[in-house]
């Protein structure tokens, strides 16, 4: 075991791969001599050249683009894209080319290409840098979208998303990246299933990215008040793992899903909805989302907590479920 923090966990994961695979490199804005926006490459450069740790124009379409044609021609590319917002300067590159090259090529050709980018808000940094869209990639067939919470997650994520033959997101949410703790030496992670986090009895709290933390912190007070929460890192945001969930629903028969998305049209709907119609039998409430709030995230701090889930309404909407 190893004390690291959650920056370094995803830096140690490339320097790793890199060292594992001559076909990886990394790519993006910043991420050589400045290492990364949010100092996760630093130190790469100097150990592994200009050429596996490129940095680009500011041009998210542009070099997301060479990405894919760099990972048809055989390497194994790491894209950054400094956050999720930008990434829609590039939203053509992935949706409409790096997701439909199987499918279009009659399974010729794959794009193995890992994109790497930060999500969430809680830093101030308005609304032009703290959005949560996972939802929207999620909505994507051809595409593994991934959202590690923990630093088991941040160190183990990234070798088997680089051994996927279609391309696959990383959602790194700004909030976790000065997180601390143990880590083993070995970690191995799988890229397809939902992890129980805390076991329980009484509801199913579902979470994932930065809100994981919250919605263990909202278990944790619940317990003082009688009610045992099992909570649900979801982790795989496409494809979901329905098994886990399902499982969680039949022995709690209550749900709350937590979502830094925006509630209409998100992907807590989109579990909400899968669980309903599966196992609607099952629940003994109705399901609840506890998400932020339909604006831009504001860039005034008691207005972004405000609009952000917090402790206090996870709990809250657990109590409401669970009729106390």
């Amino acid at each position: 075991m190893s004390h690291t923090s959650y920056r370094e966990a995803l830096r140690e994961a490339m320097r790793d791969a890199l060292r594992r695979d001559p076909r990886v490199f990394l790519m993006g804005e910043d991420v050589g001599r400045y290492g990364g926006s949010y100092a996760v490459s630093k130190g790469l450069q100097a150990e592994f050249g200009p050429e596996r740790i490129r940095d680009t124009p500011l041009s998210e379409l542009a070099f997301v683009g060479a990405g894919i044609g760099a990972a048809l021609g055989g390497l194994r590319p790491i894209v950054e894209v400094m956050t999720v917002n930008f990434s829609l300067l590039a939203l053509d590159q992935i949706v409409n080319t790096a997701a439909t090259w199987r499918h279009m090529s009659g399974g010729q050709c794959s794009v193995p290409l890992v994109i790497r980018m930060t999500t969430g808000a809680g830093r101030q940094l308005a609304a032009q840098h703290s959005h949560s869209l996972e939802g929207w990639y999620a909505h994507i067939p051809g595409i593994r979208v991934l959202a590690p919470a923990t630093l088991e997650d941040a160190r183990g994520m990234l070798w088997p998303a680089l051994q996927d033959p279609d391309p696959v997101i990383l959602f790194e949410h700004g909030q976790l990246y000065n997180v601390e703790g143990e880590l083993a030496e070995d970690v191995a992670v799988d890229i397809h299933s939902a992890r129980v986090r805390r076991s329980g009895n009484d509801v199913t709290l579902i979470a994932y990215g930065g809100l994981l933390g919250k919605a263990l912190d909202a278990a944790e007070q619940l317990a003082k008040e009688g009610i045992d929460a099992e909570v649900i890192d979801l982790r795989v945001l496409r494809p979901l793992d329905d098994a886990t969930l399902l499982a969680s629903l039949q022995k709690t028969h209550r749900v709350v899903m937590v979502d830094e998305g925006w509630k209409s049209g998100s992907l807590a709907a989109e579990v909400v909805a899968r669980l309903t119609e599966q196992a609607f039998y099952e629940f003994d409430a109705p399901p609840v989302r506890v998400c932020s709030a339909e604006v831009p995230i504001p860039y005034a701090r008691h207005l972004e907590e405000a609009a952000l889930p917090q402790v206090a309404t996870i709990a809250a909407a657990v109590r409401t479920v669970c009729g106390t």
